[in-house]
């Protein structure tokens, strides 16, 4: 059951982690009951060494199957390969189906009065869908205030009957301004025409540059306020440019009826009301992204929206190089200055908005649906165009198949430990040992080559530009340049990097102080990285040991074999699960706050006697490992020992499994547990095509899905709004048996994971190691 077998590859960042439910237990999968120790095909061996010694030293190590034979493919050739769709808590899987706001339900009648006020709404067009929105008149609470509505509704809609600027006027304004300045207002004055005001607020502005003659400066802002009727305000900013925005709000002589309609942003008596009449504070929407991280784009929306970004939260962040779609909340954010922002958002879109009572939280999902293309595949079954494809989609199918019936070992990936030349868990191991001058050195530490290649500029790299600055900043830096020199090279993105030569620059021996100012939840990546890695190495020594077979001192969860217990507390301890800020499941300490026993009442875990180990109602699938932790048992067996063994070596950097408890209570780690083993959905697909242009598109999207919706409607996508950052041709989805048959072939799978379960894991054991990322992603270095 265990092969020592590497695969080069890009994850997808760590996914949240759910609780475990008792349909994922397995029971009844048919695994060989003996260790199966299998060696790699031998052009593996010799293509994938590197690879396989990074993987080895993350404890990377086996895989179930050992009879399987080595698939090879590429990974995430184009972003739009890996499509990730979130599943929520429900089993639905989220796709992006409408970009405009729902129309609010009507507030409940006084009592005594029959009616409500009846809610008006306008007739949907393509701007409602993938551009502006073209938002209602927002509720009443009260019939009594209907009139009033009706006055305000003209008030905010403005007049529809604006005279087009004219050619005149826009050779004026190009005259003024420059392109594209001058049509970027005038694509905003068209957009305000068709936006209630009550949302303008919502609306982007525009940044021009400005001259400094001030008698120029006061015709412009008179041309502008003149031709646009005073819908567009003009004004400079601290550096000196002219800064044009939508002029908002219903005037300050409705102060009144602006407090008495509009949310508030405080917790006041009437915002409350009129957030519950809508459904709840949080409005949860859609986010459809391309080729960006999560966090981008929502530091996006809030730059846009000018809040906090605390506002937002999400259930899991998703990888960057790939077309995600996941569900979002914001809290007091009205869904219409929401879907506003889609006419600024770039390589992303948001939609299916719904007011709710809570906000979402990390771990709010089931897990993941992915829909991937492995491209430039190599198969014995596929040596030519006349090859049969019908025959290699039943062996992709088989491969599938054994996924779900067998699983796979459900292994952190290699993203969990970072990509550059000293990994997370080194820089968590250093932590823990409270060595934190050496936690600090290796986050700014850096490859030797990624220097010389800043440095040298005949030398041919493929380093990625942001780490050759990254290297030379921190070289810099370290050889007595000033820290604005050394941060005007250093890209915004490291700002682990940033703080710690911003703080040491400050007080150059307060190393813990240093990482105190890293972001919280990047701090504590590095101690969970560190865990991870224990785990990773746990898993691969119990199956090499023990194989599938279940044996005396395992653990299993507490809460999903209740039925197979003798005695259990009645309490399931719901109440005392948390997740963590990975969307861990973690263990919280009992009341007086000491390490779980078997006599506890919250107990997560507990060991098989050799009885229940024999009885035949456990399977390889119930068993968990934990993470290391001070509110965790550990197996009761010679796998227990060895966490204590590793732990405890200089490699394993002389931490006492036991004592996980620090001076600096973020460091106290309470422990999670985690299946050893996991298994795709019942659902899966596998399909097959033959190809000869590598930008060949296998799969429509759900912006395309959107987008052909409307056409059949017939209305035309916007063009002014790039959805994409790499040109896509034509999703249309080819048919490998009927198709022109190409020389290359790429298979598309199709499947659904658990949360925290690792897609490229998968893809490993169905592979046998043999599917790689495609190049250019690994063009960094530290």
């Amino acid at each position: 059951m265990a092969t020592t077998e590497k695969n080069d590859r890009v994850d997808e960042p760590p996914q949240k982690r759910r609780r475990l439910s008792n349909n994922e237990t397995g029971i009844g999968a048919h695994l060989p009951d003996e260790p199966m120790l299998a060696t790699p095909p031998v052009e593996v061996q010799a293509s994938e060494a590197t690879v396989q010694s990074r993987e080895s030293e993350v404890g990377i190590q086996t895989f179930i199957n050992a009879n399987i034979s080595s698939f090879a493919g590429v990974l995430k050739t184009r972003y739009s390969d890996f499509i990730v769709n979130e599943i929520l808590p429900s089993g639905e899987v989220v796709h992006l189906q409408n970009t405009k706001p729902s129309a609010p339900p009507p507030p409940p009648p006084p009592q005594g009065e029959p009616e409500s006020v009846p809610q008006g709404r306008g007739d949907a067009t393509l701007q409602d869908v993938v551009g502006p929105d073209n938002p209602a008149p927002i509720e009443i609470e009260a019939k009594n205030r209907a009139s009033e509505h009706e006055e305000m509704t003209k008030v905010e809609h403005g007049a529809h009957t604006d005279n087009q600027i004219s050619e005149e006027q826009r050779q004026q304004l190009v005259e003024y301004l420059q392109e594209p300045a001058a049509s970027e207002i005038i694509d905003l004055h068209e957009t305000i025409k068709n936006t209630a005001r009550l949302q303008l607020s919502g609306l982007p502005s525009v940044r021009a540059e400005f001259t400094s003659d001030r008698s120029v400066r006061s015709q412009i802002h008179q041309f502008i306020r003149e031709t646009f009727n005073s819908k567009i305000d003009s004004s400079t900013d601290k550096d000196g440019f002219l800064v044009l925005s939508a002029a908002g709000g219903p005037g300050r002589d409705k102060q009144q009826w602006r407090s008495r309609n509009l949310p508030s942003q405080n917790n006041s008596r009437s915002g409350k009301s009129v957030w519950q009449e809508k459904g709840g504070d949080h409005v949860h929407f859609t986010l459809y992204k391309e080729n960006k991280d999560t966090m981008e784009a929502i530091s996006w929306l809030t730059k846009q929206l000018r809040c906090n970004a605390k506002v937002f939260q999400f259930a899991g962040t998703k990888d960057r190089r790939a077309i995600t779609t996941q569900r979002c909340s914001a809290y007091r954010i009205q869904a219409e200055r929401l879907a506003a922002q889609n006419q600024t958002l770039r390589g992303s879109k948001i939609g299916d908005f719904q007011y709710h009572q809570r906000g979402l939280e990390l771990g709010d999902l089931r897990g993941n649906e992915f829909v991937i293309t492995l491209r430039d595949c190599k198969t014995p079954l596929f040596k030519d165009q006349n090859s049969k494809l019908d025959i290699v989609q039943q062996d992709i199918e088989q491969r599938l198949q054994s996924l779900r019936d067998n699983g796979y070992i459900n292994y952190y990936g290699e993203q969990r430990f970072g990509t550059f030349s000293v990994r997370t868990d080194t820089i968590g191991r250093h932590i823990l040992r409270e060595d934190f001058k050496s936690a600090c050195d290796a986050i700014i530490s850096f490859h030797a080559d990624a220097l010389e290649a800043s440095l040298r500029s005949d030398l041919t790299s493929t380093i990625g530009q942001d780490d050759k600055h990254r290297a030379l900043a921190i070289h810099k830096w370290h050889t007595g340049s000033s820290l604005d020199e050394a941060l005007s090279i250093l890209p915004r993105k490291f700002s682990a990097e940033t703080q710690i030569m911003r703080h040491l620059n400050r007080d150059p021996t307060d190393y813990f102080g240093a990482l105190s100012g890293i972001q919280r939840n990047l701090r504590l990546m590095y101690v969970h990285a560190y865990q991870s890695l224990i785990w990773n190495l746990a898993a691969t020594q119990r199956l090499k040991v023990y194989g599938n077979k279940v044996i005396k001192g395992d653990l299993v969860l507490v809460n999903e074999h209740k039925e197979k217990e003798v005695h259990v507390s009645e309490t399931n301890g719901s109440e005392n699960m948390a997740i963590d800020e990975d969307g861990e499941q973690i263990v919280k300490p009992a009341d007086h706050d000491r390490a779980a026993q078997e006599d506890d009442m919250f107990e997560r875990a507990r060991a098989l006697t050799e009885e229940e180990a024999n009885s035949g109602k456990y399977s390889i699938f119930d068993v968990v490992l934990p993470q290391p932790g001070y509110d965790i048992l550990y197996p009761d067996n010679n796998i227990g020992k060895y966490y204590e063994t590793y732990m405890q070596s200089e490699e394993g950097g002389r931490i006492n499994p036991h004592n996980m408890r620090r001076r600096h209570r973020e460091f106290s780690l309470s422990g999670s547990y985690r299946k050893i083993l996991a298994r795709i959905g019942q659902d899966f697909e596998a399909n097959v095509h033959t190809y000869d242009k590598d930008d060949e598109q296998f799969v429509k999207t759900d912006l395309d899905i959107l987008r052909e919706k409307m056409e059949a409607s017939g209305l035309h996508p916007s063009s002014s709004n790039k959805e994409n950052q790499e040109a896509r041709p034509s999703s249309k989805v080819t048919n490998g048996k009927d198709e022109e048959r190409g020389s290359k072939l790429a298979v598309v799978l199709k499947f659904q994971l658990g949360a925290s379960q690792y897609a490229t894991m998968a893809l490993r054991e169905l592979s046998r190691g043999g599917i790689a990322p495609y190049k250019p992603d690994y063009s960094g270095g530290r």
